[in-house]
């Protein structure tokens, strides 16, 4: 649940809105619509691009009318990178974004200066339909309506389209294809972070918690982009006939011309070749204790910034992190007492490594993490047997 009770109370008092807006709608679009017969709605779904926070695409929704001069593109992804304390309410996930608007011309220019792809779909919504959407739309944009506290699984710039075109036209009227696998958000993400990404799927499967273990389903896949392009593909109108709920494969507006990024070593490699190291290192008696201290100091520090995303963060995705068994802050006391730590402590650590690498293998886990905890159970147990 969200923490800040401003942002609570304004999403309320929005739904409460958007929701009082669509039964007026529904009841005399036909009569004051303020769209043509013509108009029509469509999904943008946009390439990444080489920044970080585009990695995973972006979509936004378009209504044409050209009988009317309108050519809009709404966008729930936008932020201001002036905001006050930007970076700390980004990192404790404080960060409000909001919907705004532009034309269809200015957003193209936009993706195409970046190189990025855009590919349209376009709904197959009837005239009172397409009203909806454009009148909640220009409802939310409103300023008191516009800003929403982010969330990556439950609540960006994807979700909000998800829900706002499932309100305009009614949540029980639309079913998926059948044969759509269950899959969990940690591994969603990580297909997308393959490649040149891959110490970015490190390093965000370390943030992880258990709520990225939970199995989605189709509505909570579209919390990516390119899964909310795949299923509306592969929605139907509910009904006979079952008719697709975006017409044809889709248009590509742009396509992508931006750099690859450059590959770097691998970090199952470079983890591998550091448990090759420590293993020869261990089985000659040659390890040095400042090794030891750099290791689990290091592992120690990680394990107590873990904790931070958990206890001082409002981050959904970083609670119940199980890295923190691996990563744990009792590994400090272990570096420093070293050979005379504790033997309890040294077999809590030995349970905490099995559990965690249980966990790894299980659910699917950046592999590099596995060797890092081999890794660190190896040197532990040396001790313990020095003991």
């Amino acid at each position: 649940m969200y923490k800040h009770e401003t942002s609570v109370s304004r999403r309320a008092r929005g739904a409460a809105a958007l929701l009082s807006l669509l039964l007026f709608c529904s009841s005399f679009v036909t009569a004051q619509s303020p769209l043509s017969s013509s108009a029509t709605a469509s999904l943008l779904t946009c390439g990444p691009g080489n920044d970080f926070y585009t990695t995973f695409g972006h979509s936004a929704l378009r209504i044409c009318d050209t009988a009317r001069g309108i050519d809009y593109v709404y966008n729930y992804g936008t932020f201001d990178f002036s905001t006050p304390h930007f970076y700390r309410k980004f990192m404790r996930g404080q960060l409000d974004y909001c919907l705004s608007r532009t034309t269809m011309g200015r957003f193209l220019t936009e993706y195409a200066e970046e190189g990025r792809s855009v590919v349209e779909q376009r709904l197959n919504l009837d005239p009172q339909q397409t009203a909806n959407l454009f009148l909640l739309l220009e409802q939310n944009h409103m300023p008191d309506y516009r800003y929403y506290r982010y969330d990556f699984f439950r609540d960006n710039c994807a979700t909000r389209i998800r829900d706002i075109v499932a309100l305009s036209v009614g949540h029980a009227d639309t079913v998926f294809a059948s044969g759509i696998p269950m899959c969990s958000y940690r591994r969603l993400v990580g297909d997308n972070l393959k490649g040149s990404l891959e110490w970015w799927h490190l390093g965000i499967d370390m943030l992880f918690g258990l709520p990225a273990d939970h199995l989605c389903t189709e509505v909570e896949r579209m919390f990516l982009p390119f899964e909310m392009q795949s299923l509306y593909a592969k929605t139907l109108w509910r009904g006979e006939g079952g008719e697709p709920f975006v017409t044809g494969d889709g248009s590509r507006l742009l396509d992508e011309t931006r750099s690859a990024l450059p590959r770097s070593f691998s970090p199952l490699v470079v983890f591998a070749l550091l448990f090759a190291a420590v293993a020869l290192l261990s089985w000659k008696e040659l390890m040095p204790r400042w090794g030891d201290a750099l290791l689990f100091c290091l592992a120690g520090l990680l394990g107590l910034f873990l904790l931070f995303m958990w206890f001082g963060t409002d981050h959904y995705c970083t609670q119940w992190n199980i890295n923190i068994l691996w990563a744990s802050p009792l590994l400090i006391l272990i570096a420093i007492r070293h050979r005379r730590s504790p033997r309890w402590a040294l077999w809590l650590q030995l349970g905490c490594f099995a559990v965690a690498a249980v966990w790894v293998v299980w659910c699917g886990v950046a592999p590099a993490i596995l060797l890092i905890v081999l890794t660190l159970a190896l040197r532990v147990a040396m001790l313990l047997k020095e003991r």
